[in-house]
């Protein structure tokens, strides 16, 4: 990296952690972002008390700062590759992607239904877990088409992540070799919720003598899984706008 670029870059930092530290600034305080420039300039504390809450918020926000704005770089990363996704699915609109995911989860619960030897319980939790796909997928096109941050955050994300984490967990009910993937990391993350959320309230027993980890269970836990990673996803890129607006 040439000279130039390298100051560049860090010049670029610096400008979004003022603009990140600013913004945490004028949540209690007036004239903080961008005001340097203005007429009246940024605001300053007068008396002994002012300062030292003002210190103590700027504090505060420093490492609030520290904690958002890695954040917000891979938000950047996630935005760019979210990009791609709006592209395919623009192309092929929201009843393309419905009729889609139709096709292919239907096409696969009928597969297991009439034509692969399956138990009753592996047929439901597969003919189950392709009706929360598809429905997850037509929910995710449709709040992503309403907008807004909120909005996408909160729905659209985890609803588009359920949509794709759930192919590998159903690939497992139905094949040994993806089953060592993704079964087995559900059983550590069921065993770890166990002993590290149950365990310390004394509900462990209760829950392992009243539920057994069934196919819906390994279903449940990554839908469980999918939904909050949708809305980390959906956060950082709503940083990545807020430090770097789309089109800058």
């Amino acid at each position: 990296m040439s000279v130039g670029n390298r100051q560049g870059v860090v010049e670029a930092i610096r400008f979004d952690l003022n603009k990140f530290h600013e913004t945490w600034m004028g949540l209690l305080y007036p004239r903080q972002r961008g005001a340097g420039d203005t007429v009246l300039g940024k605001w300053q504390p007068q008396t002994t008390r002012e300062r030292v809450t003002y210190t103590a918020w700027a504090a505060l926000g420093a490492l609030v700062v520290a904690v958002l704005y890695p954040l917000a770089l891979f938000g950047v990363v996630v935005r760019f590759h979210a990009r791609k996704i709006d592209v395919s699915v623009e192309k092929l609109g929201a009843v393309g992607v419905i009729l889609l995911a139709v096709l292919v989860w239907g096409g696969l619960s009928a597969l297991v239904e009439f034509r692969l030897d399956y138990s009753g319980q592996e047929t439901n939790a597969i003919i189950a877990a392709s009706v929360v796909a598809i429905v997850s997928a037509g929910l995710a096109v449709a709040f992503r088409a309403i907008g807004g941050r909120i909005t996408t955050v909160v729905f659209a994300y985890p609803f588009g992540m359920t949509a794709i984490f759930l192919p590998p967990v159903v690939a497992a009910l139905v094949s040994d070799d993806v089953a060592q993937f993704s079964i087995a990391y559900a059983d550590q993350i069921a065993e770890l919720v166990r002993e590290e959320a149950l365990g310390p309230v004394g509900l462990r027993s209760y829950v392992v003598d009243r539920f057994d980890m069934t196919e819906f269970a390994y279903v449940l836990i990554w839908v469980g899984i999918s939904v909050p990673l949708g809305w980390l996803l959906g956060t950082t890129v709503a940083l990545a706008d807020f430090i770097r607006p789309t089109g800058e």
